[in-house]
């Protein structure tokens, strides 16, 4: 991720993020249902993962994130739909967002659930509401290195990807130790050794200062230029509105809105960030968005 740990000049949430040209789609789902007992959490829903966006999936408690995020990557429960992944092969390098969804031969879109733990990781990953559940080893090393084994990867990768995410993090460290931005690079690292082209994330700044936040956008954008598909659920409007392409909005398990960021927040009364409800109806998002406004008004 070339980039994504560069200290931030000062702590701000960054301007709205342009939306990318389309690229292909990387995993589809149509008509999923996913229920927990007699909780039906997710009704019929269908959603397309675009190579080169970032997608941020919003909703109040319940309305059924973490449940299709489970499902897309595969170990969740699934009631009914489909999912599809387009098959990568797995590699070091940037995808680039024009880069084909197929690279080698192609064996057509596949069940993520179908694949075994081992290939999934090659091609979709999630990183759950608590990063330290994927973290069981007592060093930052060793975690590194089972990573490495586990993907199939040269020695060194995890540890390559974690010092571009989160510089200085100490290997002999205990995962416990680390700050809450740590922990997640660390994560997120172990996650993005197989290569993967689909990344999820549940929650992913919680606990985070807004350095870490800056962190965290950067890397992501960065995910996204190499053609990957983000998609992280998230309550945090601020953020999504600094970092996402695209905003889905998700009600009692179903899709009430889904289209570029700048216009599902700024038109959204429940999730707009500060600075759209206060300049309503100028499409700014961020403060960032006003600097920029103010400075082409200047030049003007």
């Amino acid at each position: 991720v070339p980039g994504a740990g560069q200290a931030a000049a000062h702590d701000r949430t960054p301007a709205a993020a342009p939306a990318p040209a389309p690229g292909g789609t990387l995993l589809g789902a149509a008509g999923v249902h996913v229920r927990h007992g007699a909780v039906h959490a997710v009704r019929g829903l269908d959603l397309e993962l675009r190579a080169g966006e970032v997608v941020a999936l919003m909703g109040r408690n319940g309305a059924g994130k973490s449940s299709l995020l489970w499902a897309l990557q595969g170990q969740g429960p699934r009631a009914a739909g489909t999912v599809r992944l387009a098959l990568t092969a797995a590699g070091p390098g940037p995808r680039g967002p024009d880069a084909p969804a197929h690279r080698g031969s192609d064996p057509g879109p596949v069940d993520p659930a179908r694949l075994s733990p081992g290939e999934a990781r090659r091609h979709v990953v999630l990183v759950p509401q608590t990063p330290s559940d994927l973290l069981y080893l007592p060093t930052v090393a060793a975690e590194c290195a089972a990573a490495d084994a586990q993907a199939g990867a040269a020695p060194g990768t995890a540890a390559g990807v974690l010092e571009a995410l989160a510089p200085g993090v100490a290997p002999g460290g205990h995962p416990r130790d680390l700050s809450e931005g740590q922990r997640l690079a660390l994560a997120l690292a172990v996650q993005l050794t197989g290569d993967p082209a689909v990344v999820l994330l549940d929650e992913p700044t919680r606990g985070l200062d807004y350095a870490a936040k800056a962190a965290l956008a950067r890397a992501l954008g960065a995910l996204a230029a190499e053609g990957r598909a983000v998609l992280l659920a998230t309550h945090d409007v601020e953020f999504a509105a600094g970092c996402a392409h695209r905003v889905v909005v998700l009600a009692e398990g179903e899709v009430i809105a889904d289209g570029p960021a700048r216009a599902v927040l700024a038109g959204s009364a429940a999730f707009a960030p500060q600075v759209a409800k206060i300049l309503r109806p100028l499409p700014l998002l961020t403060v960032d968005d006003v600097r920029a406004r103010l400075a082409r008004a200047g030049r003007s």
